[in-house]
């Protein structure tokens, strides 16, 4: 379908009522049969019974319409399209039923075609209450969409049908994690490890600042009987965030930094893309998430190997904000890098970056809390008692991976980079729960220090905020202090119920993990306040996803590659900033090698005829690359959330 996404805004239909801005402050906005709040600084118009909300950009629309009564969720989608835009709508590439709540009855996502070269979305939820369907679409720029991710978090999550009274447990007595209801989260996991072929699971669940429970389920490796434990290792990524910043709390009550310091006092070598925004960059901005610098993991994702610390600080250099400081939720891993290794730097000075960081977190961190299986060497994490990644081969089926993909990290690791257990996350839980003593009651760090990550900052969504390498969020009005940890094969996550003195640690060796993490704290909440059962039809629904998704992702997909296409394709490809692409043949097909991720090839043809060329190997995260020519010579497009890498062939 050759639809360019130019005519697809221009053809929206101009009979729209005036045109008003949404009031600075996210308000509730209402059609007949929703309630849900506005996105902020967004306009407001209605076209018939949809509502149409533009982003400041121009050129990302997110609308609510009211269908009425419709045969199925596609009808019901179809008719919001017609109301919307008729001309927009698009080839329908995916549709996956979510599980019902928020007091919809049915919840059905649909996915519509797009090409890479277009950097567009294109989107609908339909959601049934009785007979009645409400649908939200989302159509435009893909760049936006990215940018502006939290905004439409916010409605999704916030939409409800009209006159429905969520779920609350606000005021709630809680209660103790007794052994029965300690048994009834240990089996939500053990079964929904299962529903989703999640080989081991590592847990730790904390009440009233004791370690009620910590174990596993499953086995660290399939194939083999070896069991998951309190102390099996596994690499918790992003979770590393809240212990770098914890470190940051640490040289702040040593007196070493203050939150409103510029960075630039601390580490004169600093610099984010002009000298306007480097002046403007305190310590806070590094782990707030709100410096509106977007996601760049493509730039360690395809380097070469062998980068030190300092390539943290080079390619920031080279980087700008999309967003003014406060503006938006834009998540960026090479600031929390640059945080941790500051950190180190104060500490250590005079020390490489690297070793300077690593020293800092076992020092300050660490070995104050008794972490004694947490580590940032990968030969250490690689031995003993640890859990093996495991992923999704191009059939869907659930696989052994190798972990070298994760090993990219290792110049970023204050970001995600470190290992540890169920038993090790355990202490840093206690901490967190007791504001700043260890598990032994020993002061490791000031009450408003530790605090000071809290502090509600950018919104990423319905009642949650981003702090400082930590969230806080309110769900069915019991404050929740979280954040979670992915890499290829790990999902992690760790959960503070401040006010009840509760917290939990889940850890997982497979991506399908990542469909877990959610639903145990749905489950943690329905365990503790005797809420509705809802967590395990999120998981059944979720494994169905998986599943569709896995299906309708390999039917697009030629693979082996088409051999016509890729015989002219064959050699290396450059990019003057991040490295090299490889495409070659071997006995067994051609395989590409980009960075630190490599595989079989796969090839594509989209909707506007261009090919993709795609690893197809086991795993989270293949390369996309698009064909192209400049001066005869074919080109290699990666793209990742806003930035486009364009390589040549050199020989």
């Amino acid at each position: 379908m050759k639809l360019l996404f130019a005519l697809a805004l221009s053809s929206l239909p101009v009979a729209l009522a005036a045109q008003e801005p949404v009031r600075s402050e996210a308000a509730s906005d209402a059609s007949a049969e929703a309630i849900y709040t506005a996105p902020e600084d967004w306009t407001r118009a209605t076209r018939d019974t949809a509502v149409i909300y533009t982003a400041p950009e121009g050129n990302l629309r997110l609308s609510v319409v009211d269908v009425g009564a419709a045969a199925n969720a596609a009808a019901a989608a179809a008719s919001a399209w017609e109301i919307y835009n008729p001309e927009a709508m698009r080839k329908t590439e995916l549709v996956t039923a979510g599980a019902p709540g928020d007091g919809w009855e049915e919840r059905v996502n649909i996915a519509y075609e797009t090409s890479p070269n277009e950097r567009a979305v294109a989107s609908a939820t339909a959601l049934r209450e009785g007979g009645e369907w409400v649908v939200l679409i989302v159509e435009g720029s893909e760049l936006v969409a990215n940018k502006r991710s939290a905004a439409i978090s916010l409605v999704g999550q916030s939409i409800r049908p009209a006159g429905f009274t969520p779920e609350s447990f606000a005021g709630k007595a809680p209660n103790a994690l007794t052994p029965e209801r300690v048994n009834m989260l240990r089996d939500f996991v053990a079964r929904s490890a299962d529903i989703l072929d999640v080989p081991g699971v590592g847990i730790a669940l904390i009440d009233d600042g004791e370690v009620v429970w910590e174990g596993g389920v499953g086995v660290r490796e399939l194939g083999t009987d070896k069991p998951v434990d309190e102390n099996t290792k596994f690499m918790i990524a992003s979770n590393t965030k809240g212990m770098a910043t914890l470190l940051l709390s640490v040289m702040a009550d040593e007196g070493r930094l203050r939150w409103d310091q510029p960075v630039t006092e601390l580490y004169p070598e600093f610099r984010l893309g002009s000298d306007a925004t480097t002046k403007s960059t305190l310590v806070r901005h590094l782990v707030c998430a709100c410096t509106g610098l977007p996601r760049q993991d493509y730039a360690f994702i395809l380097a070469d190997s062998g980068a030190p610390a300092s390539d943290t600080f080079r390619q920031l250099s080279l980087s700008e904000p999309t967003s003014d400081f406060g503006e938006l939720y834009q998540y960026n891993n090479l600031m929390a890098s640059a945080a941790g290794y500051l950190g180190g730097a104060l500490a250590f000075p005079g020390m490489e970056l690297g070793a300077a960081f690593d020293k800092a977190m076992q020092t300050r961190i660490f070995d104050p809390l008794g972490m004694d299986n947490t580590t940032f060497d990968l030969e250490v994490g690689e031995s003993g008692n640890w859990a093996r990644p495991h992923g999704n081969d191009i059939e869907g089926d659930v696989t052994l991976l190798s972990n070298r993909f994760n090993h990219l990290i290792t110049p970023h690791r204050p970001a995600g980079g470190a290992w540890s257990t169920a038993a090790d996350m355990a202490k840093y839980v206690q901490l967190e729960l007791s504001e700043g003593l260890s598990s032994e009651g020993e002061r490791v760090v000031s009450e408003a220090n530790i605090l000071k990550r809290r502090e509600r900052g950018v919104p990423i969504g319905e009642d949650a905020w981003y702090g400082m390498g930590l969230m806080e969020r309110e769900e069915a009005g019991v404050t929740v202090v979280t954040h979670g940890g992915t890499l290829q094969g790990y999902h992690s996550n760790f959960y503070l119920l401040p006010d009840a003195g509760i917290g939990a640690v889940i850890l997982t060796n497979s991506d399908n993990g990542a469909a877990m993490l959610a639903p145990f704290l749905r489950r943690m909440l329905e365990v503790v306040y005797d809420g509705k059962p809802e967590a395990v039809q999120d998981i059944q629904a979720a494994a169905a996803r998986i599943d569709k998704a896995a299906a309708a992702k390999r039917e697009r997909l030629t693979f082996p590659g088409d051999p016509v296409v890729l015989a002219g394709l064959t050699g290396l490809y450059e990019h003057p900033e991040i490295g090299s692409i490889l495409i070659n043949e071997t006995d067994n097909g051609y395989w590409m090698k980009a960075g630190f991720v490599e595989g079989p090839v796969a090839t594509r043809v989209n909707a506007d005829g261009s090919t993709s060329l795609i690893t197809a190997g086991a795993g989270l995260v293949p390369v996309e690359a698009v064909v192209g020519e400049q001066s005869g010579q074919p080109t290699l497009t990666v793209r990742d959330a806003q930035h486009e890498y364009v390589y040549g062939r050199v020989r």
